[in-house]
């Protein structure tokens, strides 16, 4: 794959206009080592080669084979976007990110892998993104060549990437129609599972901020709209837990299970500047039908109650 750039000013080396496009050290080994080039105006140069303004520099990256222990595996992946660089698919409940000791096959990074190579594209290796617990549905960002997956990261940690999730929750006193989280999340004392809000001073805590608003809600329940502005594990499961606002389906914070029998989150929005384009991406998922049948045997719960209530009122004033 091949990428271009102009320097813009005299005398930097190379290497500092490759890492000023995003071009790691480990990317730019490959390169050297992995059959790929780097060429100034036409002619092979070195990193350390000292640059001129308006010198053309011309990058190959290397193809990159599969991972050798990722098996491909067929799965009829929903596409919500796909270009040269990335691939975003709408993820189902129940099927975890990535491959570990718990789910070693049959996962998004299997079914990519697979995809990948029914579709005999140059690069063949998964780069994971942004990634999902196993039971939240939704948007899943991967790239499809390295040097994607560094200018991805670099648009993470500069927080220029815009995640948002719908969830289902029970409703609380402590559930405002917006607001702020900003409480510190660490891992629960004697758990090596559970995450909790915790002191700041906790061995274990790490900043975290969520961003909420409430859509909709009835007397149980509520629709809210998440932004994560931290990554933390587990973040909002464990912040709404903390509000008395358990996701429902979550036993693991304290949620219900008798409606859903997964925690009831869906990644549904997710923007950024393209980082080869420019231009901004926006990207949505609607509402799975399993979270809209709770919101929908709610919405009849109070109907039926607000008739009932009626009913007896007009005997009452008979």
């Amino acid at each position: 794959m091949r990428f271009d750039f102009i320097a813009k000013e005299d005398g930097i080396l190379l290497k500092t206009l490759l890492k000023q496009q995003g071009i790691s050290k480990k990317l730019l080994a490959k390169i050297k080592f992995d059959g790929g080039d780097l060429r100034v105006n036409g002619v092979q140069a070195t990193a350390v080669f000292r640059l001129a303004k308006q010198d053309q520099v011309t990058v190959v990256i290397p193809r990159e084979a599969a991972t050798p222990t990722l098996t491909p595996q067929d799965y009829p992946l929903k596409i919500v976007y796909e270009d040269a660089h990335f691939l975003v698919l709408d993820k189902p409940a129940g099927i975890a990110s990535v491959t570990g000791q718990n789910y070693p096959d049959q996962t998004m990074s299997n079914f990519v892998a697979g995809y990948l190579k029914a579709q005999e594209y140059e690069n063949q290796k998964v780069h994971v993104v942004t990634r999902l617990d196993k039971d939240t549905s939704g948007l899943m960002l991967f790239a499809k060549h390295g040097y994607a997956h560094s200018r991805m990261d670099q648009l993470l940690q500069k927080k220029a990437l815009t995640k948002k999730y719908y969830a289902v929750v029970h409703r609380s006193d402590q559930l405002l129609a917006q607001a702020e989280i900003r409480l510190p999340i660490g891992r629960k004392d004697g758990s090596i599972i559970e995450r909790a809000v915790v002191a700041a001073d906790h061995p274990t805590a790490k900043s975290a901020h969520t961003s909420y608003e409430v859509i909709q809600s009835n007397d149980q329940l509520a629709l809210v709209d998440i932004q994560l502005h931290t990554g933390r594990t587990h973040q909002i499961r464990v912040h709404f837990a903390h509000l008395g606002a358990s996701l429902l389906g979550d036993d693991l914070y304290g949620g219900r299970r008798d409606t859903i029998k997964r925690q009831a989150l869906h990644c549904h929005f997710l923007s950024f500047v393209h980082p080869f384009s420019n231009q901004k991406l926006v990207l949505t998922s609607a509402l799975p039908e399993d979270m809209q049948r709770i919101l929908d045997l709610g919405a009849n719960q109070k109907s039926e109650q607000a008739a009932l209530e009626k009913d007896r009122a007009t005997q009452i004033v008979v």
